[in-house]
């Protein structure tokens, strides 16, 4: 269970779920029509140790074959959209990112940026070590000025962020990717809170916004064997007591234009469709993108 100010490292607690999301988006770039292609995805879980029968593999079985498709398709759909989110933010001149809750999230290294563009990756400490150094052993380039930066986002990370050069005097592109989940709702509230005090009119954030949906994997008997997949248990993980508002309920209070699709949708619409049970069971997820206007 989760306890406050509780540390992990890439295989415990939080940290394994980013190895299986890595774990997911190197399934989904082995196909022929990909939505995401991340060539260090793989090196992530095969330098961690991950034990996972990934498909094509020889101890790959018929049913995780099965639940690795269902989970790369959705994590290819999600990728596709923040990849866009920043290639649009950055062609109408935003020249500052943040990641917040970077984890093995690899854009620096395989998106193409403008050449004045600087990406900052918050985390945790072991989880950015671990990263870095898979990067380095790989022979990684990045395409962009990166700057990891580590810290609890339930801490003081602006103090962190400015002092690693951040100025938030200009407008940044932000994004809480796989996030929301694994805060409290009241940590959630200060994030957007703090995001809002650090960002300029002109300003963009990109939300994966679970919703009540996050109860519902954390219990659906479908998604035990992804559980024993990663090593962790999602329900011990994220925080299930109720929010007060939705994320883009809180940024339009803020003075935030949002814009919302479903994840049920947007999959559609890339003509991946889910997993019709899947695309029952999250029908509350969605994506989401905001604008700070003018004050």
């Amino acid at each position: 269970m989760r306890t406050d100010g509780d540390q992990w490292d890439i295989t415990t607690s939080v940290g394994a779920t980013a190895l299986g999301v890595a774990a997911a988006r190197a399934v989904e770039s082995r196909r022929e029509d990909p939505l995401v292609d991340d060539p260090y995805a793989q090196a992530f879980v095969d330098d961690a140790g991950m034990d996972v029968a990934l498909p094509g593999t020889a101890s790959a079985q018929a049913d995780t074959d099965e639940m690795w498709s269902i989970m790369s398709t959705y994590m290819g759909v999600r990728s596709r959209f923040f990849d866009e989110f920043f290639a649009e933010a950055t062609a109408v001149g935003v020249r500052q990112v943040v990641l917040l809750a970077a984890g093995l999230d690899a854009r620096a290294f395989r998106l193409p940026w403008p050449a004045d563009v600087t990406v900052y990756e918050i985390d945790q400490e072991a989880v950015l070590r671990f990263k870095d150094e898979v990067l380095g052993a790989h022979d990684a380039t990045a395409t962009v000025h990166r700057v990891p930066v580590t810290a609890d986002l339930r801490d003081d990370w602006p103090a962190a962020l400015t002092a690693a050069g951040f100025d938030p005097a200009v407008p940044t592109a932000w994004l809480a990717e796989g996030l929301l989940p694994y805060l409290p709702p009241e940590a959630e509230t200060l994030l957007f809170d703090r995001v809002q005090s650090l960002s300029a009119p002109g300003s963009r954030i990109a939300v994966e916004h679970f919703a009540e949906v996050a109860s519902a994997f954390a219990d659906d008997p479908g998604f035990a064997r992804m559980r024993q997949m990663i090593g962790v248990d999602i329900s011990d993980l994220v925080y299930l007591d109720p929010r007060d508002r939705t994320p883009e309920a809180h940024l339009a209070e803020l003075g935030w234009k949002t814009l919302r699709v479903s994840a049920r949708d947007l999959a559609v619409a890339y003509r991946r469709p889910l997993d019709e049970d899947v695309a029952t069971s999250m029908g509350g997820v969605s994506l989401m993108s905001a604008e700070r206007l003018a004050d």
